[in-house]
């Protein structure tokens, strides 16, 4: 290749942990490449120009949306120059669909091939997105065995690479019970209920006052430790400001050694379900947003279930609470009735148990980044 320059777009922090592995993993096959585009610290720290922090694309839901329209225009703006500037001809789209769906028929019309990684939830709004997708992506790039299948009697171009979740798990360092216990101070003869209310501020504002309330009258029933899972782009202080209850610890940036060492979860519905499920940790999954963006929503999305747990099960394993349902006695009563009978929680840890082996092997991020260089190949010889 003449010209190793490549644009990646990922707007969340799920997205960041995922290109970053995906830089990693470029750079052994090319270490020229040049990569441009929006990430987060991670994907920085792999080698990534950053035209823009997904701190600042931190904005969810529809109504959240309509408000940052002319910031949205503007970064896309940026982005277009940046691709005619450096005659970037591959551009790669991982999830984000708001955002990267839009700039994608900007990108097409610069006659630039674009690979997107990690699919838009097709399955939950419905075949009209496929159809959009088959105009405006050269290849996809799929996490989940169902969604090759779905794409494929679409005729599209897909490859199911399997879940870059795995490699995280495998490379993270999980600690011994007793010594997590020990790093935070938390009370050894106490189980960890705890609640993961999302990594946006938007997400924790609207999550976390009830689901906090809930989780301490439960653990003072069960004679648990409530603890809360602070992203590492949230302040802590956050927590303190938004609900005047107390008797919780605040955990910042370890998930997975808090996935691993609690006894119940109370988890906003997204990727970090799925990291529950892996995890075996039965939980309650809550999703909340704002009542605008929700009755937009309700009315597009055609799915049973929300929780990625949930959907790659197959099945209502744990329990899911939406909008007007995520109260403290809600979520209380919830949890109540899986603490209260062990049958339930062993049956819950056995069936969110058999997620991993729907993910496929390890590896996923070394054959998209496989993928993606071979269409840069490719259209360098177009």
């Amino acid at each position: 290749m003449t010209n190793k320059n490549l644009m990646i777009i990922a707007g969340e922090i799920s997205g960041d942990l995922l290109g970053a592995s995906l830089i990693t993993e470029l750079r052994k096959l090319d270490p020229l490449i040049n990569i441009y585009g929006i990430g987060g610290d991670k994907m920085q720290a792999a080698g990534m120009h950053l035209a823009y922090h997904i701190n600042r694309m931190a904005f969810l839901g529809f109504a959240e949306v309509v408000k940052h329209i002319p910031f949205i225009r503007k970064v896309q703006k940026e982005l277009l120059q940046i691709v005619k500037r450096e005659k970037i001809k591959t551009v790669v789209l991982i999830d984000y669909p708001g955002f990267n769906l839009s700039i994608a028929k900007k990108l097409k019309a610069l006659n630039v091939k674009i690979v997107y990684y990690v699919s838009p939830q097709i399955w939950a709004w419905g075949g009209g997105r496929i159809s959009k997708i088959k105009k405006l992506v050269n290849k996809m790039l799929v996490v989940f065995p169902f969604e090759e299948k779905l794409y494929g009697d679409h005729n599209v171009d897909v490859e199911f690479v399997g879940h870059p979740i795995l490699e995280r798990l495998n490379e993270h360092e999980i600690i011994a019970k007793e010594k997590f216990f020990d790093k935070y101070g938390l009370e050894k003869n106490k189980e960890i209920l705890l609640i993961l209310p999302g990594s946006r501020e938007h997400e924790v504002k609207h999550i976390f006052p009830e689901a906090v309330k809930a989780a301490v009258k439960l653990a003072k029933e069960f004679d648990l430790q409530a603890v809360t899972a602070c992203s590492s782009n949230i302040d802590k202080n956050i927590f303190s400001r938004i609900s005047d209850v107390k008797d919780f610890i605040i955990i910042k940036d370890d998930t997975y050694n808090l996935l691993k060492h609690s006894k119940l979860g109370i988890v906003k519905s997204g990727t970090s379900t799925l990291e529950a499920g892996l995890f075996e940790l039965p939980m309650v999954i809550v999703y909340k947003t704002s009542r605008m963006t929700y009755l937009i929503g309700k009315s597009l999305i055609k799915v049973d279930n929300i929780g990625m747990a949930n959907i790659i099960s197959g099945e209502k394993v744990v329990p899911e609470l939406i909008q007007k349902d995520v109260t403290e006695n809600c979520i209380y009563e919830e949890c109540k009735k899986i603490l209260s009978d062990k049958s339930l929680y062993d049956s819950i840890k056995k069936k969110l148990g058999q997620i991993k082996q729907k993910l496929g092997t390890q590896g996923a991020s070394a054959r998209a980044a496989a993928s993606i260089y071979k269409v840069m190949n490719e259209t360098q010889k177009n």
